[in-house]
């Protein structure tokens, strides 16, 4: 092995594991290694390819048309539909924002209704596009309110947000009431199915409820589905279906107004890697549809597992029974959640701490894979004990200074004197010597801290927390 690729498996050996099952946010694991062997090669095979220009590389293109082809016949897709492949979930969500908008030159203040639980990606559209996002309080059950969403739309709104599932509580909104909603006052409805929608079909044809979704229900204009979460494809690739093509039209760019090529594209991007293209088809011709329908079974029974492992610990609940792969818990007082995800973490499984949002406290949240359906016993193993020395550990406080230091803050001029005054503060995070930020070990004081500080302030501290974590390192600095 070259110096070059020792250090390279060294830095990677500080990461999370992305096989074996126990990392439940971030990656997707088959469990299969010949399925990691194929991506691997085409990726390779395809790393220097571009995908800018269809007629340069007519391969990617092809591949692109066969994923979209695949995804039409798991999305119920008319015969009209078109789609296109993207980085990630984030733009596909990006693009369905803009193609809206773009589609509604008449609006000048255009607007989007969107459930409280939608994916943040939405607010980063709005953000950069200029679209105002609606928040519509979700019901109990953390499904979308389709009489509220109803209510919320007007002459300025250009679409209409439903989830399946919703990434926070993994349910699916009631799409056909909501889509209807959006179809009688002439609007675009786009269905996030980013983490959903290469696994709710085969669960439907595992004889699990599913509630309607797809373009089978009328009013659904666009869809998105990620290839690199169930279709356990590489990342970063994702699909976003249109009903017809005239709607997708908006989402194409063009520019002839300069002296280099007219520039033409379909995504965001210009410069595409045919890597992620690559990889992605052939893993997903590889595994192929039969394949694909028992990852789902072998995903969904690890679920079933898993929600029966947490029904035998009496300091835990699920927050809402899951309607796919996505699975959230919550603590009772005698478990504090941060702890509970550290002691997770400490015995090899990778959870995702999820922060207090309105009237909810924090929750727990595992995306789960067919890969860890072989470790589910594990899994219950290491839940009751965590469970057991989170309670001992007994709960998180924030040190009353530190809650009245956050307070005192404002997110809108937080600034690197106040930053590090908070490190100082809390005694949780140190810079060293040359500057880099030192993390402790366990994250729950980390957690807890955030947990106190308001929405606009976890953002400006987690901006600033990037923002320090992101600084050049020389080459006489290794």
């Amino acid at each position: 092995m070259t110096d070059t690729m020792q250090r390279l498996a060294a830095l990677q050996a500080r990461d999370l594991p992305v096989h074996g099952g126990r990392t439940l946010a971030y990656v997707y694991d088959s469990g299969d290694p010949e399925v990691d062997r194929v991506a691997r090669e085409a990726v390779a095979a395809y790393a220097a390819s571009n995908a800018l220009d269809p007629t340069a590389f007519p391969s990617l293109l092809q591949m692109e048309n066969e994923l979209v082809g695949f995804a039409c016949g798991l999305l119920d897709a008319p015969a009209s539909a078109v789609g296109t492949v993207t980085s990630g979930g984030t733009e596909s969500i990006l693009l369905a924002v803009q193609g809206a908008r773009d589609s509604r030159p008449d609006v000048v203040r255009p607007r989007m209704v969107l459930p409280a639980t939608a994916h943040a990606a939405f607010h980063k559209a709005a953000h950069y596009f200029g679209v105002e996002a609606v928040l519509v309080p979700v019901g109990p059950d953390f499904r979308a309110d389709v009489a509220a969403m109803t209510a919320a739309i007007d002459d300025d709104t250009v679409l209409v947000v439903a989830s399946a599932p919703s990434y926070a509580h993994g349910v699916v909104d009631p799409v056909t009431g909501i889509a209807a909603a959006a179809a009688a006052r002439g609007v675009r409805c786009h269905v996030d199915a980013c983490i959903g929608g290469w696994v709710l079909p085969y669960a439907a044809r595992l004889g699990r409820t599913v509630p309607p979704w797809t373009f089978a229900v009328e009013g659904v204009t666009s869809i998105s589905v990620d290839t690199h979460k169930y279709a356990y494809a590489p990342k970063g690739t994702s699909l976003l279906l249109h009903r017809d093509a005239a709607l997708r039209k908006p989402q194409f760019f063009a520019s002839a107004a300069w002296p280099g090529y007219t520039m033409l594209n379909a995504t965001t991007q210009s410069t595409r890697s045919g890597g992620p293209v690559a990889g992605t088809w052939a893993v997903v011709e590889h595994i192929g549809d039969a394949g694909y329908l028992e990852l789902a079974d072998r995903a969904l029974t690890a679920v079933d597992a898993i929600v029966a492992s947490i029904s035998r610990e009496p300091a835990l609940r699920l927050v809402v029974p899951p309607d796919s792969t996505l699975v959230t818990l919550a603590t009772d007082a005698s478990c504090d959640p941060f702890t509970l995800t550290d002691e997770l973490v400490a015995r090899g499984w990778y959870v995702q701490p999820q922060l207090s949002f309105g009237d909810d406290g924090p929750s727990i949240h595992l995306s789960v894979s067919a890969g860890t359906l072989a470790h589910v016993e594990d899994f219950a193993s290491a839940l009751s004990e965590a469970v057991a020395a989170a309670q001992a550990a007994g709960p998180v406080e924030v040190d009353a200074g530190v809650v009245a230091f956050i307070e005192a803050l404002d997110p809108a001029t937080l600034g690197d004197d106040d930053f590090d005054g908070l490190l100082a503060a809390s005694g949780l995070v140190a810079a060293s010597d040359d500057g880099d930020l030192e993390l402790p070990s366990r994250m729950a004081e980390v957690n807890a801290m955030l947990d106190v500080a308001s929405p606009r302030m976890r953002e400006a501290l987690l901006v600033a927390f990037l923002d320090r974590l992101q600084r050049p390192v020389r080459k006489d600095a290794r």
